[in-house]
């Protein structure tokens, strides 16, 4: 099933059930892994789980593709299999294959066909009896059908296996000599040392897919702040000092303080609060924050939803749990997708000043750098406080210039009278 609005395919990641377990409507089937967490796939029926057609682990799976079958009270066990031989099977997604090193030696490899008679017409045959055909060598063209239309069955393909058919020869490769195998030799990559090939997640190819869009689509445009943070240090420091125990405890980041400034300064600049659509502006009315989350897959954007109308240790304890459930694949669709802006955090690694990519379709993401000692002139002398950067990228078809510089305005104002975001 599709387990989230954009979900096209998935990793089974793991059978919660085998085959011969009787289920419930409700009860949980399998573990699938989406693009962003996963996901546990619940039974709408009763029944028994008569057979696993993806084994666990097995990687992008389309989204309406049979997994298994459940058979109803009464069915035969043997049901199961002749269901599958006539059921879709997953396509496995093709791999690159390794060319030979070119040389005196080389020669074309053979291209797999679809298997066809002598005559040049088509087979029919379900898929489970190709693959038992082709595991065993047997020649399918000489193997008559029991199907509908003579379609060529599992039964079938057992049977002629029985009966002692004759194997397949495998036809000579025009250059390559019929006495050795030519298998496709790696091209070593001149001065490329040792490796290690890491396959990609799902996650990480949606990932890479969604920001190549946004760097090639999107016209982005970038604005950078100086935030004196001295004050904000002050009153948060005060904050946790005075943190009840139990339930309401909390602790403030700065970036909870950045989280509440985003939303008020939405809320002031309410036009940075859309996204491009193909025929208008969409303006959102809801003040909705997603906020970057590195996980060992990627990143994850979990979403503090009405955040100008929550108070600072809400959006503390909130992110907290969000970020936690991201690290462990553990958000649901809703917690994750949409938003109106992002915040992108890096001070905390020591990153002084960067440039984010706008997560689509939204039209801003805010970069915030490290707090640092600084000099600085006030009041005509010289002086050091800590000073945070923040860069703005924004989708210039949408936000302009002059309106991200009125957004960055509403924000710094926030960022260094910290008292403005507790009233």
């Amino acid at each position: 099933p599709a387990l989230s609005p954009t979900m096209t395919e998935g990793t089974l990641a793991r059978w919660l059930k085998s085959e011969g377990d009787t289920v419930a409507s409700g009860d949980v089937l399998a573990e699938i892994e989406t693009d962003k967490a996963t996901m546990e796939m619940e039974s709408i029926d009763d029944g028994i789980l008569g057979k696993i057609m993806v084994a666990e682990g097995t990687e992008g799976v389309a989204v309406n593709t049979p997994i298994a079958i459940l058979l109803e009270d009464g069915d035969d066990a043997s049901a199961a299999d002749d269901v599958a031989a006539i059921l879709p099977k997953p396509q496995p997604k093709p791999q690159p294959a390794a060319q030979p090193a070119a040389g005196p030696d080389s020669a074309p490899q053979a291209q797999a066909a679809a298997p066809v008679s002598s005559g040049g017409a088509r087979i029919m045959a379900s898929p489970l009896a190709r693959r038992i055909a082709t595991d065993a060598g047997v020649d399918i063209a000489g193997i008559a059908g029991s199907g509908p239309h003579g379609r060529i069955v599992k039964s079938d393909v057992e049977a002629a296996l029985a009966g002692g058919a004759p194997k397949v020869q495998p036809a000579p490769v025009a250059g390559v000599p019929a006495t050795r195998a030519a298998p496709p030799v790696p091209v070593p990559v001149a001065g490329g040392g040792a490796y290690t090939d890491t396959p990609h997640t799902n996650m990480r190819r949606v990932i890479a897919e969604r920001l190549t869009q946004s760097s090639r689509d999107i016209p982005h445009f970038f604005l950078t702040v100086d935030c004196a943070i001295d004050a904000l240090l002050n009153i948060r420091k005060e904050l946790n000092g005075r943190t009840p125990e139990g339930d309401g405890a909390y602790k403030i980041s700065v970036n909870d303080f950045v989280i509440r400034a985003v939303a008020l300064a939405m809320q002031r600049v309410p036009e940075v609060n859309v996204s491009w659509m193909e025929d208008a502006t969409r303006q959102y009315r809801d003040v909705d924050v997603a906020v970057a989350v590195a996980t060992p897959g990627g990143l994850i954007t979990p979403i503090i939803r009405n955040a100008d109308q929550k108070r600072m240790a809400e959006i503390s304890n909130e992110i907290k749990d969000l970020a936690a459930r991201g690290r462990d694949g553990k958000l649901t669709p809703e917690e994750y997708q949409g938003g109106g802006f992002t915040i992108s955090n890096l001070g905390m690694y020591g990153v002084k000043e960067f440039s984010a990519i706008i997560n689509p379709p939204q039209s801003c993401i805010l970069a915030v750098g490290a707090g640092e000692q600084r000099p600085i002139v006030k009041d005509g002398a010289l002086s050091i406080a800590t000073v945070m950067s923040c860069t703005l990228s924004t989708d210039h078809r949408t936000v302009d210039g002059a309106l991200g510089a009125q957004f960055l305005a509403a924000f710094k104002a926030l960022i260094e009278d910290p008292l403005t975001m507790l009233l």
